[in-house]
Parts: C-alpha cells; sequence; structure tokens
C-alpha cells in the first residue's frame, strides 16, 4: 500500500511556544468529512525544543526555593547573627539540593509534565538529602545547624514541588491549544487503536497527538478516518511510516498481531532513529505498583500483583474516611443549613432525596443527597428518553435536564447536591473516594468484569468525578472505575480528592 505523504510545513520557533503564540503549520494531510478542528489541528512538529526551556525554569525554581528556605530556617533559628559556616552551608545548599534532584532523575525528560514522577523525584530527593546531611554531619564531625535540616530540607521539598506544579500548569495550557505535543504513529487493530486516540483526545495534558495509524486491515479503517486519523498502511509500513512523517514515537497497542517477534522487529528497525516505541500492556486497567519487570530462566517476564482490598492500608484509609468526613461535615455545617433554606425555599419538597444504591459486596444501602429535582421528576422520565446523553450504558443523563429546579442547577454544577454524602461516608457506607454508587437495576444488568467495582466501597468522588463527570460515555464511566479498584492507592485518594476540588470549582462537564 503506497504511503500518503503529509505536505511540508515551516519549522515551529521557540519563541512562539513560550508567547502562546500558534505554531506556523499546515495540516498533516487530507481530513475527513466532519472532522473536529480540535482533532484536525496538526501537534508541534518541534516539541522537543521547549524542554530544554522547562528544564532551566524547573532548576531555577529549585535553585530559588532552597535559596530562600535556606536562608529562612538562617534567620528563624539564629536572626540576622551569621557565622562563617552557616554562610558556607546557606550558600551551597541550593547547588547541593539541585544536584541531588538530578541524581534521582527530577530532570529527565521522560517525567516532566505528565504523572507523578517529577514530584516523587523531588519528594526522594528531600529524602535522601536528609540521609546525606546526616550522615555527613556524623562522619565529618561538622556543627551544622539542625534548623538547616529540620527546616530548610523540607520546606524546600514543599517550595521545589509547589514550582513544579505552576511549571506544568504552563505546559499543559499550551498543551490544550496544541503545542509541545509529541506526535504518535499508532500501530495495532483498529479498535484499539481507536481507544488510544479518543483517550489522549480527552487527555490533551499527557502531550501525545495521534496523527497516523497502521492497522492489519487499513483499507477498512473508516473509525480511525472519523477520528482525523491518517491510514498510512498495514504492520509492515510502520518503519517507513515513522520515516515520512517524522513521528516522536510509535504506540503499539495492545493484539495478536502485535507478538513478540513483531516487536522485537519492530525495535531493531527504530535503532538510530530517536523515536520512542512505547507498548500497551494487555493488562489495560493494571498499572503502577502492581506491575513489576522480573527475569525468569532468562526471560524478561511482567509480574502482575494480586490486589489487596484488605489488611493495614484499608484500616487507615477506613481511619482517613472517618475523620476527613467528620472534619467536612463541621467546616460546611453552615453551608449545609443555608443550602437546605434555599431548597425549601425555591421549590416544593423534601430537602433530601433518598435513593437505594449498591455498596461494598453488594448490600444495598440509602444513600443521602440534596434534592435538585421537582418532585414528581421521576413520573416524567419516560418523556425525556430520547434526549438521554448516555444512551450507550445505563446512566440516564440530560444536559438542560427540564426537571431540575434552579436552585439544583446550582447544586449540581459544582456538586453541592452530594454533601449529605458525607453522613453516608461516617455510617460506613462510603469511602471519601471510590466508584460511582451504581443503582440496583444497573447492577442486576452487570457482567462479571463490572461486578469487580463492588469489591470497594463506593466512593462520594473518584476518578470519574475527576475525569469528566456526566460527559463521561457509560464505558468510560466503568473503565476508570475498574482502574481505581485494580491499582487503588492512599497517594491515588490524595490524588483525586485534590483533583476533585479543582473540578468542583470549574463546575466541568456536571448536570
Amino acid at each position: 500500500m503506497a504511503l500518503e505523504v503529509p505536505r511540508t510545513r515551516e519549522p515551529v520557533e521557540l519563541a512562539d511556544l513560550v508567547r502562546g503564540a500558534p505554531a506556523r503549520t499546515t495540516r498533516l494531510g487530507p481530513v475527513p468529512t466532519g472532522a473536529s478542528p480540535l482533532r484536525a489541528r496538526s501537534p508541534d512538529r518541534r516539541p522537543l525544543h521547549w524542554v530544554p526551556r522547562y528544564i532551566t525554569a524547573a532548576v531555577a525554581s529549585d535553585l530559588v526555593a532552597a535559596a530562600v528556605c535556606g536562608v529562612g530556617a538562617h534567620l528563624v533559628r539564629f536572626g540576622t547573627d551569621v557565622g562563617p559556616a552557616t554562610q558556607v552551608a546557606v550558600a551551597v545548599f541550593p547547588l547541593v539540593w539541585v544536584a541531588v534532584v538530578a541524581l534521582g532523575g527530577g530532570y529527565e525528560v521522560s517525567t516532566i509534565g505528565t504523572g507523578n514522577e517529577e514530584f516523587r523525584s523531588v519528594l526522594h530527593a528531600g529524602l535522601a538529602g536528609l540521609a546525606a546531611i546526616g550522615f555527613a554531619s556524623y562522619a565529618g564531625n561538622w556543627q551544622l545547624s539542625r534548623a538547616l535540616v529540620v527546616i530548610a530540607v523540607p520546606t524546600t521539598v514543599v517550595m521545589s514541588a509547589v514550582g513544579r506544579y505552576v511549571l506544568r500548569r504552563w505546559v499543559h495550557r499550551l498543551r490544550a491549544a496544541g503545542r509541545c505535543m509529541r506526535t504518535v504513529l499508532a500501530v495495532g487493530r483498529e479498535g484499539a487503536v481507536v481507544d488510544l486516540v479518543r483517550q489522549l483526545q480527552r487527555e490533551r495534558h499527557c502531550g501525545m497527538a495521534v496523527v497516523a495509524a497502521c492497522v492489519p486491515h487499513p483499507h477498512d479503517a473508516s473509525l480511525l478516518r472519523a477520528e482525523g486519523v491518517q491510514v498510512v498502511g498495514d504492520l509492515a509500513h510502520v518503519r517507513e511510516a515513522v520515516s515520512v512523517w517524522e513521528v516522536d514515537a510509535v504506540a503499539v497497542t495492545s493484539s495478536s498481531e502485535t507478538a513478540a517477534a513483531y516487536l522485537r522487529r519492530l525495535s531493531w528497525q527504530l535503532e538510530g532513529t530517536g523515536v520512542e516505541l512505547l507498548v500497551a500492556p494487555g493488562l489495560m486497567e493494571v498499572a503502577g505498583p502492581r506491575m513489576h519487570m522480573r527475569p525468569f530462566i532468562g526471560l524478561p517476564l511482567v509480574h502482575v500483583e494480586e490486589p489487596h482490598f484488605t489488611g493495614p492500608k484499608r484500616v487507615v484509609k477506613t481511619s482517613l474516611d472517618w475523620i476527613g468526613a467528620v472534619a467536612l461535615v463541621l467546616l460546611a455545617l453552615p453551608i449545609l443549613v443555608g443550602l437546605a433554606v434555599a431548597i425549601r425555599v425555591d421549590s416544593r419538597g423534601p430537602v433530601l432525596f433518598r435513593q437505594t444504591r449498591i455498596g461494598r459486596a453488594g448490600r444495598p444501602f440509602t444513600m443521602m443527597k440534596f434534592r435538585t429535582m421537582v418532585t414528581d421528576a421521576e413520573a416524567h422520565r419516560a418523556e425525556l428518553g430520547t434526549r438521554n446523553q448516555n444512551a450507550d450504558g445505563l446512566l440516564f443523563k440530560i444536559r438542560k435536564d427540564p426537571r431540575v429546579t434552579r436552585v439544583g442547577q446550582m447544586l449540581r454544577r459544582h456538586s453541592l447536591d452530594e454533601l449529605p454524602q458525607l453522613f453516608n461516608v461516617l455510617l460506613g457506607h462510603m469511602s471519601l473516594v471510590g466508584p460511582r454508587p451504581p443503582l440496583p437495576e444497573e447492577v442486576a444488568r452487570y457482567d462479571d468484569s463490572v461486578r469487580r467495582r463492588l469489591l470497594v466501597k463506593p466512593g462520594l468522588t473518584g476518578l470519574w468525578q475527576v475525569s469528566g463527570r456526566s460527559d463521561l460515555t457509560w464505558e468510560e464511566a466503568v473503565r476508570l472505575d475498574l482502574r481505581y479498584v485494580e491499582n487503588w492507592s492512599l497517594a491515588l485518594d490524595l490524588m483525586i480528592l485534590w483533583k476533585t476540588l479543582r473540578a468542583v470549582v470549574r463546575g466541568e462537564g456536571a448536570y
């Protein structure tokens, strides 16, 4: 099959990326009729030009953080009385901090901009710094100020993490506009490639955009063409497509056509090209600490650990749920009273809406929410069936639902109607973080895979809350819930709680 050759394009200037100016590019090829401008827009063709500036800014941020925290620790401990040893320590501390972060991989290209590795490297640098300072002070009999250790290092970790967060938000804004992106050639079955394309389109902050694809049957790949992706050949054309399209990475999806022998040959073909090879495992929802590469009789095998739903971590999670729910109820008590009054004044009916939901291990419980609809809302549901936004699944969601009251619209937009579920958390029915609490009729239609959602308590918030909320399809909501169940951890819970605050304030995907 002949390859479709993209039109030539002008180079992208680094200054354009920094200022946020549109990249001077043309489209990657003919765009199918009906493709959205967002999908059709060409990503940056020289995305790595932003990396040196990002790393420079990260180094400068870490230097400033260490210097400010070092001076601050000295002022707290000694005031303006500066001795020679303290002067040397405060002057050297920023340089040592940057060196420790660099040794921990804090400036690696593969970790910046996406994921938690960048923040984890800063935390590891702080722990390593504490250990190194303690050892050097003891071994060299140095009279270092304890304030430098107890105050300077922890505050530097926090300030460096804040600096990285600010830099990351800057990059995410550019990526939302189609800049600072890595172009990807997707390889595999059409269905798996379409799933990858759609996920990367939803999560543009990841910085990757599929611009071309190689599938086993390129003539029949109508779904990919409908997504605005050029189908440039079959699986034998990958090396040639990489050369023609000048992509930054090749993403191989999990399928029988991309078996070990094929992947080995493809990795050889990409050697020396500077193109990264990404391989999606067959266990799509299993990630993080559960997967480890371990050698066995000379073969590299992926070891998948069994998920744990009991034990000390579960006890800690339950304790944090109860403590967090108590604290939130006390803080939100004036808001709860004010919202209750507003609901009673706005429309007739009870303040609370009670509904039977299914909890952990399939046990039913009564979930409480603030009432956001008229009292006879269920009687009008059949009339609105054709407007269901989630007709592909079991959920019933309508944008601009006429049954929602005026106060209810505000409550739903900012998820304030879910505040009474804090009492469900106190009663042990729910957790602060978990899968979406399903209805009994939903559970009755679950298959074995979806039923795994019931292995943990449903949550007041979850991955579904911070990844699109009501804009998600049924399949996407299930996939996110299963991902949480398979990979839950306390760190993941804290990350979701942090992102929930931003999602609630913005009110995106809520109706």
